[in-house]
């Protein structure tokens, strides 16, 4: 008997272990009809426009072509995706820089790479009408929102705070930050239980016209160009390892699709809220989407130079727990390769 057990380890332990590195290399597989699944996460954002967009007008399906199925997920912020990437639940994900340097560092640079950029700017900090803020000063003791702890808009928000001398309840200072999801920030706002919120569009011009708010900044004016990765795309490493040619046909279609949006803003803008109402069950007004879409610069280039700003950020505020490395972050030799056939220019690496 006991020799029996012996053999029964020995040949089930082995497989059971082989099966779980297999399950932990991600979702994608080739089915019998020979197609490949390419999960793609995105927020249902309008600073995720060419996600909204190019799923919505099939372009990256018809670029991809019929041997593979494109399979969606939405997210309400960066970090839960990002999640959802390291566990191989997504393939390719539109996501804010801060979580993608997360997950970059968490993985020790194994995980992730950025390919392209999708969209700069769109991010307000707005306040309540009444809430009596009118300078750095006066966030003392005031609760402001942001859509996930860790994000883009919330490291940006507790830098800008750190800058001025203030700090979160949670890091010992006066200024409570609640991180919640976007629908439930604005209701927060509408009913005075927050004082102001950094946010992304539609969200930002959503506070602003049905939460009755106003503009404290605009985080364009915190950087010197006016321009910063708002949004940035990666794929997971072992995916691009297997599919080099599937991701190759997704960033042209990427490409395609900025270059739509920018020439056709009023049928992209409604392409996009179609979207929009398609995952949450509600489109957004159709002047809210105009008015969002005018401090919103849709691109493909990452602005390689203000993520690294960003990461330095996320280690000084301790969300990363050294200071990111970033020599193997970008894998931009493809997107330009796509750039330069079309004699377009190519985007910086660094």
């Amino acid at each position: 008997m006991k020799n029996m057990l012996v053999r029964i380890v020995r040949t089930v332990i082995p497989g059971i272990i082989l099966l779980t590195f297999l399950a932990g290399c991600g979702t994608s597989s080739s089915g019998n009809n020979g197609q490949t699944t390419v999960n793609l996460g995105y927020y249902p954002n309008l600073t995720h426009a060419v996600a909204l967009v190019g799923v919505a007008n099939g372009t990256f399906q018809k670029e991809l072509g019929s041997k593979v199925k494109l399979q969606t997920q939405t997210f309400n912020a960066g970090p839960s995706e990002i999640q959802a990437l390291l566990a191989g639940s997504i393939d390719i994900a539109f996501v804010g820089p801060a979580p993608a340097v997360s997950g970059y560092t968490q993985s020790h640079g194994s995980a992730l790479q950025v390919i392209a950029g999708a969209s700069s700017g769109g991010v307000l900090f707005v306040v309540r009408a009444n809430a009596g803020i009118h300078s750095a000063t006066d966030l003392a003791n005031k609760k402001i929102a942001d859509p996930q702890k860790g994000g883009t808009q919330d490291v940006a928000l507790r830098t800008y705070l750190q800058a001025h001398g203030l700090k979160s309840t949670d890091q010992g200072g006066n200024v409570q930050v609640i991180s919640t999801d976007n629908a439930n920030i604005l209701n927060l706002l509408k009913t005075g239980q927050i004082d102001g919120a950094w946010v992304p569009e539609p969200w930002a011009t959503r506070l602003l016209v049905e939460g009755q708010g106003k503009v404290f900044l605009n985080e364009n004016s915190l950087w010197p160009s006016g321009q910063f990765a708002t949004t940035v795309i990666v794929v997971r490493k072992a995916f691009y390892a297997a599919h080099p040619d599937i991701v190759n046909k997704f960033l042209q279609a990427d490409v395609e699709t900025v270059q739509y949006i920018n020439a056709n803003p009023s049928s992209a803008q409604q392409l996009a809220n179609a979207q929009i109402k398609k995952i949450t069950g509600a489109s957004i007004k159709s002047n809210e989407v105009a008015l969002a879409f005018q401090d919103l610069q849709i691109t493909y280039d990452p602005f390689a130079s203000t993520i690294t700003t960003q990461s330095n950020r996320s280690f000084t505020l301790g969300f990363v727990q050294s200071k990111p490395d970033l020599t193997s972050f970008y894998n931009l030799g493809p997107l330009n390769t796509i750039l330069t056939s079309k004699g377009l220019a190519i985007v910086a690496t660094k």
